[in-house]
């Protein structure tokens, strides 16, 4: 990593999340790391030596002007053996927020400086204990919502989307070094790689993106959560429904029509697939101005729904509704489940079940009053919102946002290598593209990743981490 982007400066922050627990940490890092920590702590030991490195040390910590501030063990860990591979100093304090704010306050006065978001990882990655792929999986790791998730996010912090990178590189390497000698020596008589032989060599290379690629679809929702939105005709059930995935009466449900009148969104685990479920207000033809700004929120938010749920009264007559129609066309199938709610009484004829799967809507029963079918609708939820691209591999190398857009620009690039191979592109000439596949394919690794990009990697990360 070039000298001018290493930092010289120590930072402090405190490095567990707001509020109050039974420890709290303030990190210090950089050259006066160890100073800091020395002028805030005292040993409770009288034969104290100063701190020695991997060992917790008891004592309190005082300010500037000696005052004790708390009880409190302090640890030491020398660069490059640390998180960040500078000096870093770490205060375990009582977990109060103004027993912590204190101690980092006194950490800056002492000659640190507050730390910005990501500051520690962004040191760790300059300083080349991370590539950029395994400091983005800190973290996704910090904020994973499942398990599987939370695996993604391991398997990438150990590295294995970085060497991936890396091995496609290689690759890549090793075809550019075989394209044609000859650019390089023209008074040899060297011979040329085979067309064939490059072209499969090209092809080897886009199918071990296309494989990555599949991955991190995989592990999109998983990573990302999904948006699950019920939509309907006023009193089809939607808000009793809506509080029976929760468990909790979150939504106002009431016999009087169109009690919701903006969408609710509130969060919910579905075996592991995290999910923004949302209930939208109920169709129909209003004049009051509020319900119909409400009405029109929701059903924009349900048309970019990975997934939408039609509830339908089941002991009503059905009869097609136009705004309803309009989001079945704009979801199609493949997102879209209808729920016929009110399953504990009585069906109405023709039946609101037997109309819309006629038209080839997969169709579930359910009664929100009292539960009936909830489970089976759950597992179908599931299933068509990981239907498409299939579940996560234990252990999958998956590629997050940022590394896709540069596997599939990379892949853009070698495709249109193959064309040119095709083509009878002079050799010089193919080189230049596997040049750009390569640098394309070192942007997920940091390699050759510009400051801009790096700090809005960044930014997304909490301080203290």
């Amino acid at each position: 990593m070039p000298a001018s982007r290493l930092p010289g400066d120590t930072i402090a922050a405190i490095a567990t999340p707001p509020g109050r627990g039974g420890v709290g940490i303030v990190r210090i890092s950089g050259l006066l790391a160890k100073a800091v920590a020395t002028k805030l702590f005292t040993s409770a030991r009288p034969d104290f030596a100063g701190l020695r490195p991997y060992r917790l040390h008891h004592g309190t910590v005082r300010d500037a002007s000696g005052r004790v501030l708390d009880e409190v063990m302090a640890a030491f860990m020398p660069g490059p053996g640390s998180y960040t591979g500078e000096d870093t100093a770490e205060i375990f304090c009582h977990g109060a927020p103004v027993v912590l704010a204190a101690v980092l306050a006194a950490a800056c006065a002492a000659g640190a400086r507050p730390a910005g978001p990501g500051e520690f990882t962004k040191r760790a990655y300059l300083n080349g204990r991370l590539d950029l792929s395994q400091a983005e999986a800190v973290a996704e790791l910090i904020a994973a919502r499942g398990e599987v998730d939370a695996a993604l996010a391991l398997t990438r912090l150990s590295g294995g989307m970085g060497e991936a990178a890396r091995e496609l590189g290689r690759a890549l390497g090793e075809l550019r070094a075989g394209v044609c000698l000859a650019v390089d020596f023209p008074d040899e008589e060297v011979e040329c790689q085979p067309k064939e032989a490059f072209a499969d060599g090209v092809a080897a290379v886009m199918d071990r993106i296309d494989a990555l690629l599949a991955a991190g679809r995989r592990a999109k929702p998983f990573r990302e959560g999904a948006v699950v939105a019920l939509f309907g005709k006023v009193n089809a059930g939607k808000s009793s429904l809506f509080n029976a995935f929760l468990g909790t009466d979150r939504a106002l449900v009431a016999d009087q029509p169109g009690t919701t009148r903006d969408y609710l969104e509130e969060g919910l685990d579905l075996d592991g697939l995290p999910v923004r479920l949302t209930d939208t207000a109920g169709l129909r033809e209003t004049p009051d101005a509020v319900e119909a700004a409400g009405k029109k929120r929701g059903r924009d938010r349900a048309g970019r729904a990975d997934l939408g749920l039609y509830v339908v009264d089941g002991a009503a007559p059905y009869a097609p509704d136009p705004e309803a129609e309009e989001l079945l066309a704009l979801l199609g199938p493949r997102c879209l489940l209808v729920v016929v709610n009110k399953a504990d009484l009585p069906a109405a004829e023709p039946g609101a079940a037997e109309a819309l799967r006629a038209r080839g809507l997969e169709t579930v029963a359910v009664s929100a009053r009292t539960g009936f079918g909830l489970t089976g609708l759950f597992t179908a939820m599931r299933e068509r919102l990981t239907a498409t691209d299939g579940l996560p591999e234990p252990g999958a190398t998956a590629p997050n946002a940022r590394e896709a857009a540069s596997l599939e620009a990379a892949r853009l690039e070698l495709a249109g290598l193959a064309a040119d191979i095709r083509a009878g592109v002079p050799y010089d000439l193919l080189g230049v593209r596997l040049e750009t596949a390569a640098a394309l394919l070192s942007d997920i690794t940091g390699e050759t990743t510009p400051d801009d990009v790096l700090n809005a990697v960044f930014s997304k990360f909490c301080i203290g981490k």
